[in-house]
């Protein structure tokens, strides 16, 4: 029997908590979240290196702000910023709480909706929180990067310049939960390709190269490869390799075998190689499907859906640290089962 009814009016979430390596205090945030009805969190992935969770979880529309409330709570009462340390940019218990709509709702419904809990978080939890993607006040706003610029260790001073005026909440630090961006957005793929080398200047390199900021070389601004991608180079301690980490925001102009194939070839032109990939959080089947497309010797009719995604999984490597099982990984499949 489905969890949800296909006429239902769904919206994802994807919390990121700054945790990843104590999974008790990960295991009471779920709880929190799945303790709300007409709720089904789908997928939890820690992150040690980056010491950071995803947590992706539907919800009917009357009950998502009321899950993402009480995660975000948990988090409050659970994490204190003030020790925090880990490779991934951070400024806040709950860094961000992006809302995706994703069934039978339209964008401007899930921006009210975002709004409804942003402004909720300030007042109850005496968090600063900024609208961001859709629901931004401000043309600035709308970038994550941005409202992280500088990372938690900047708010205090952050929060005394008046153009730093939350949109929700208190304009005092916060020092255990540092402040949290929430906003209505378009579905995203985090995903994490590593590199058989420990050098996090070549992965940063090749992140510059392909992101579409791009980077300013001898005071000349570059553009990336790709519109509708960020990607930042880091170093994994717990793999032993380099990866370039990116967020895939426009999933249309970036393709991820796009993406992988760029990273490989600009691997070997910096002197190593793509041992494989990784995918963080959850991925819409046609995006594996398309992939295996791309990979595939055959035509399209003569593959079935099951041997695309396969192929797609040997293509990008998607083994290489972890076994990846699709069925725990398409957000259709984990829906509607």
């Amino acid at each position: 029997m489905k969890f949800f009814k296909d006429s239902d009016q769904l919206i994802e979430c994807i919390p990121n908590f700054s945790e990843g390596r104590d999974k008790s205090i990960i295991d009471s945030i779920v709880k929190a979240i799945q303790n709300v009805g007409n709720t089904k969190v789908l997928h939890v992935d820690m992150g040690y290196d980056a010491n950071r969770t995803v947590i992706t979880f539907v919800s009917k529309a009357d009950a998502i702000v009321e899950a993402a409330f009480r995660g975000i709570k948990a988090a409050t009462e659970k994490i204190n910023m003030a020790y925090h340390h880990g490779i991934h940019p951070r400024m806040g218990a709950t860094d961000v709480c992006p809302l995706v709509p994703l069934r039978n709702i339209s964008m401007e419904q899930t921006i009210i909706l975002s709004k409804q809990l942003a402004k909720r978080v300030g007042a109850e939890l005496s968090i600063p929180v900024y609208l961001y993607e859709h629901s931004a006040t401000q043309a600035d706003r709308a970038n994550l990067a941005y409202l992280r610029k500088g990372e938690y260790e900047s708010i205090p001073e952050k929060l005394k310049d008046p153009i730093w005026l939350p949109d929700y909440g208190p304009t005092k630090f916060n020092a255990r939960s540092g402040m949290t961006a929430i906003g209505a957005r378009n579905f995203l793929i985090a995903y994490n390709i590593n590199l058989k080398t420990k050098d996090v200047n070549i992965a940063k390199r090749i992140a510059a190269d392909i992101r579409e900021s791009g980077s300013i070389k001898n005071g000349i601004h570059h553009k990336g490869k790709f519109n509708g991608l960020k990607a930042i180079g880091w170093y994994m301690e717990s793999y032993h390799c380099a990866q370039v980490s990116t967020n895939i925001v426009d999933i249309f102009s970036a393709p991820i075998h796009e993406v992988f194939e760029a990273v490989k070839s600009l691997a070997e032109y910096y002197g190593t190689q793509v041992t494989g990939s990784e995918l963080i959080g959850l991925i819409p089947q046609q995006i594996l499907i398309n992939a295996g497309q791309f990979y595939s010797s055959t035509t399209f009719h003569e593959d079935t859906n099951n041997k695309l995604i396969n192929l797609t999984i040997n293509s990008l490597g998607l083994n290489n640290l972890s076994e990846f099982i699709s069925d725990e990984k398409i957000i259709e499949k984990l829906i509607d089962y």
